[in-house]
């Protein structure tokens, strides 16, 4: 059934392409077709000092999306071939192609209705959260239908259910659930006047997975037992958001039954995660505190699936920490502990100095600082187990309640911890120079399984802009990271001439400068990962060209990982949206 329907659907959108080009032609008629090509290629080589193999001549992820459009109605598909997937995302059952995702939507005034794959998000994603993130080969969609209703002003009602996207399959489990949300101010004109806004959200999921896919056996006192697992799996949440002039608060909290899974230990203590999250903006200040508590509120529609797997994911738990897009200071991004559990805060303040002022200068500076502490919850664990018990494939407390935990006690652990303070100025009308401090803790034995413990580091970045006419721009932009462990001091450089409006240089390097501890790796590496791009952008076109070397790492958005092996080889990109 569903190889048919992925070949009628491949069948279908040529048939597309002239009924858009005829209806574009007549002004009065809104239908139209957009659509975007997204293709990235290796032709890997090998290079057996940085661990890169060549296991195919050509290995590419590409992706071609297509959207219908009118007034009163919508239909997309998208085609995806990764029969020979780039390095890192050739995981089991990754490798294919086809067309996993396709949909039609009807719309009529407050109504909605879509009927096929789609995604969704309630609320922080603490229960649910389906979402496409290319990077880290992430597509959990859900497939089935999804009913959207407007009825007042003010008030959105969801309805869903469908299976889960598992790359090329669905999981067998059944995914459904619903979703209120309600602002107060919309009633209220006093509210609207006064600069308040209040929105009210609850939301439920449920997830019907047969007891019998998986039989999970533990052995205690020399005898064999089957933990008994529940057909259903439900969660619920509530969260209020309130909005007054400068000010935003964000409170939230959900909940979730026993659901034992591989990832967890298969035990059967309930779920929960919290959030308190405050902002303040005015005038060239802005100030973020939050704080958020969360404890074995990892969530999947396949019970058996690995530790190591995104895949089958149903929600989501903000990491609280930065995304860095400097290379260095990316080299040790941290992943959220969705089965252990974990205290994380954040704080950031940020402050625009005037112009002409003693601080602010001729053109005026922003300085922002930003503060990130994450740290384990207190577990007492039943039966007398310390230490590692809920290591996935592990069933050492399999069938009990795994744990107790005080909810404001800390756990003996820290997790991650770093402090950036970053001043981007312009010294003149042509030349503009960001600087930033990062100090870091990173704990390497937690987030990546890795010996090491902590892994304290200093990073150091510069990163200046000069227009050297209207059309032409340098970029130069050095980091350096100090640290006595893991792989010692590293050192990046990076240069980049845009010419525009269509041509962009890019050479860079990443080098290994420092010496490794030994406890850790037992031979220095001193190797440079360098890179050579060169990008062409034309109309809606972007073709870009490049040779060099990719280290070994871990790859994240938004406290999501994946590891990326290590690669050497020439890459091509072309991106079209039309």
């Amino acid at each position: 059934m569903r190889k048919r329907l992925i070949y009628g659907i491949l069948t279908a959108l040529p048939c597309l392409l002239p009924l858009a080009a005829a209806a574009q032609a007549q002004q009065d008629n809104k239908l139209t077709l957009s659509g975007s090509i997204q293709s990235d290629v290796l032709i890997p080589q090998s290079d057996e000092d940085i661990g890169a193999e060549k296991t195919k001549d050509l290995q590419t992820n590409t992706y071609v999306d297509l959207m219908l459009q009118h007034q009163f109605f919508e239909a997309g598909a998208r085609l995806e071939y990764l029969e020979h997937p780039l390095p890192g995302f050739d995981d089991n059952g990754f490798n294919g192609w086809g067309v996993p995702n396709f949909y039609v939507k009807g719309k009529l005034d407050w109504v909605e209705l879509t009927a096929g794959t789609y995604y969704e998000q309630f609320g922080s994603g603490f229960i649910l959260r389906t979402y496409e993130e290319r990077t880290l080969g992430i597509d959990n969609s859900l497939l089935g239908a999804r009913l959207l209703l407007k009825p007042a002003q003010g008030v959105t009602l969801k309805a869903l259910g469908g299976k889960q996207r598992r790359y090329w399959e669905w999981n067998k489990s059944w995914i459904s659930g619903a979703d209120a949300e309600v602002s107060i101010d919309e009633w209220i004109p006093r509210m609207q006047q006064a600069g308040t806004h209040l929105m009210l959200g609850a939301s439920w999921v449920n997830k019907h997975e047969s007891p019998y896919d998986d039989v999970v056996p533990i052995i205690r006192d020399a005898k064999r037992y089957t933990v008994n697992l529940p057909r259903y799996v439900n969660a619920w949440d509530v969260r209020a958001n309130l909005n007054i002039k400068n000010w935003s608060m964000l409170a939230e909290y959900a909940q979730k039954t026993a659901d034992p899974h591989n990832y967890n230990g298969y035990i059967f203590k309930k779920g929960s995660a919290a959030m308190l999250s405050t902002s303040y903006s005015n005038k060239g200040f802005s100030l973020l505190l939050q704080a958020k508590r969360s404890e074995n509120m990892s969530s999947t529609s396949k019970r058996s699936e690995k530790s190591t797997h995104n895949a089958s994911t149903i929600n989501h738990l903000p990491a609280f920490t930065l995304d860095h897009t400097y290379a260095l200071a990316a080299l040790y991004p941290y992943a959220t502990q969705l089965a252990d559990g974990e205290w994380a805060y954040q704080a950031e303040v940020g402050y625009n100095f005037k112009r002409k002022t003693a601080l602010g200068g001729k053109y005026g500076m922003n300085v922002k600082v930003n503060f990130s502490y994450v740290r384990a919850i207190d577990r007492q664990f039943e039966n007398g187990f310390t230490g590692n018990t809920l290591v996935s494939g592990t069933n050492l407390l399999a069938g009990t309640d795994g744990y107790t935990s005080s909810f404001f006690k800390w756990g003996d652990q820290t997790y991650y911890q770093d402090l950036d303070i970053t001043i981007s100025r312009k010294l003149s009308k042509q030349f503009k120079l960001n600087l930033m401090y990062m100090n870091q803790r990173y704990n390497i034995s937690q987030i990546q399984q890795h010996v090491g413990g902590i892994v304290h580091s200093d990073i150091f970045v510069a990163d200046g802009m000069y227009q050297l006419s209207p059309k032409t721009r340098l970029r130069v932009e050095t980091q350096y990271l100090s640290t006595k462990q893991d792989e010692g001091d590293w050192l990046f450089a990076l240069a980049e001439l845009s010419l525009a409006p269509h041509w962009m240089v890019t050479v860079s390097d990443m080098w290994n400068c420092g010496d490794s501890d030994p406890t850790m790796h037992e031979q220095n590496t001193h190797y440079h990962y360098y890179q050579a791009l060169l990008t062409y952008n034309v109309g809606a076109h972007r073709l870009q060209a490049g040779y060099g070397r990719t280290r070994e790492g871990i790859n994240c958005s938004g406290g999501v990982c994946r590891v990326i092996p290590a690669q050497k080889g020439f890459t091509l990109s072309y991106n079209y949206n039309f």
